[in-house]
């Protein structure tokens, strides 16, 4: 087993169509589906977090509405993504309850993980779920997504929902069993490689788009979402789903493609937050707070003394000290006006003071970096 399988402790598995749905019956493989749940109990018995992103509603729908076979109209796809759904969340739950564990059905869109705001939401949500003891199952919101908006395969979705979450692997199961220097079948020369460290213009020419019927992804697809995990920080693998029990096959094997990222998780996003994302205001902290966050803390109101700018949630905000040194940045839960009516107020008054139970913290630890060595 290699270390980038056996150290991650959050695991995003993507699953595609062509696995979980027979095209010929339009049925899903429900034994299939009862054998990667098993997987799945196994790592979570490890102690290890597991997220899943599931294609497979329009499919299972469009057999139910008797749609046809081929390219559907996207009113067509969106009442198939409606019908399939309720399915596919149901097939889920009973997998899931047979082995002690409860699912969690998330659906998002495109703005979700592109949006700050909302991409707070979805990450403290999902975050929420894990911590207690859920397995989010993930899907793109097919029934209200639209050919501008939609991400257009799950490929990406996972690669985009693993670097929401900070997650150390992400799997993608498909229907080859790696990455081959070109599409199996097109040439007796074709090979698998191990382990991409890098990926290159010599990686991205060998990516053939080879998607079946009921999949809108392909390789090149694969590549796109690679690029976003390691980026993330996140490791990614590429792995045989036409196997029971593909995950433990993954791991006893090694019949799979590694793409390697060069950082972890947590390094990727404090870089992307401290020297990506433009800051839209800033917050001025005294003394005590600012010893706080030195320490690994999160900033609570009580520590604030001034509001500088006009941000709104989820924006990027600069964090200064007293004598108006900047000492970090981070994404802010709250807009300008919630936070300047909270300036040194407790977090238990938050909710008298907005009228709502909000979080907790300004600046979450996690939605931080200071700009000090080891934070």
């Amino acid at each position: 087993m290699r270390s980038e399988w056996t150290d991650a402790r959050r695991i995003v598995v993507k699953i595609g169509s062509s696995l979980l749905v027979d095209s010929a019956a339009g049925a899903l493989r429900r034994e299939w589906l009862s054998a990667l749940c098993e997987d799945i109990a196994d790592l979570r018995a490890q102690g290890k977090e597991v997220i899943v992103v599931s294609s497979g509603a329009i499919a299972l729908g469009r057999n139910v509405l008797k749609l046809p076979k081929g390219p559907l109209k996207l009113e067509d796809s969106q009442a198939a993504a409606a019908v399939g759904q309720i399915d596919l969340a149901h097939a889920y739950e009973d997998a899931f309850r047979a082995r002690g564990l409860v699912a969690a059905q998330v659906l998002v869109t495109l703005g979700d993980t592109e949006e700050r705001r909302r991409y707070l939401n979805a990450r403290s949500t999902i975050t929420t779920l894990l911590k207690l003891g859920a397995v989010p199952v993930v899907n793109e919101n097919d029934t209200v997504a639209t050919n501008e908006i939609r991400y257009g395969d799950n490929d990406r979705l996972a690669a985009r929902v693993a670097s929401m979450m900070s997650a150390d692997c992400l799997v993608l199961l498909s229907d080859v069993e790696g990455f081959f220097t070109a599409p199996p079948g097109s040439s007796s020369d074709a090979r698998r490689l191990d382990e991409v460290p890098e990926i290159t213009p010599e990686i991205e020419a060998m990516a053939g788009d080879v998607g079946s019927e009921l999949s809108r992804g392909g390789m090149v697809t694969k590549i796109e979402a690679a690029k976003i995990a390691v980026q993330a920080g996140t490791d990614m693998v590429i792995a045989s789903g036409k196997v029971m029990n593909p995950l433990r096959a993954l791991a006893t094997t090694g019949v799979c493609t590694w793409f390697l990222a060069r950082s972890d998780p947590t390094t990727a996003r404090k870089r992307w937050i401290g020297g990506t994302l433009e800051p839209r205001g800033a917050v001025v902290v005294d003394s005590g707070a600012a010893a706080a966050l030195g320490s690994g803390k999160s900033l609570l109101p009580a520590g604030v003394t001034r509001i500088e700018g006009h941000f709104e949630r989820g924006d990027a905000v600069v964090i200064r000290n007293g004598e108006g040194v900047e000492i970090g940045r981070g994404l802010t839960a709250y807009g300008h006006a919630e936070a300047e009516a909270l300036i040194g107020r407790k977090s238990s008054e938050i909710a008298a003071i907005l009228g709502y139970l909000g979080r907790p913290e300004l600046i979450h630890r996690d939605d931080m970096t200071l700009h000090r060595k080891g934070q």
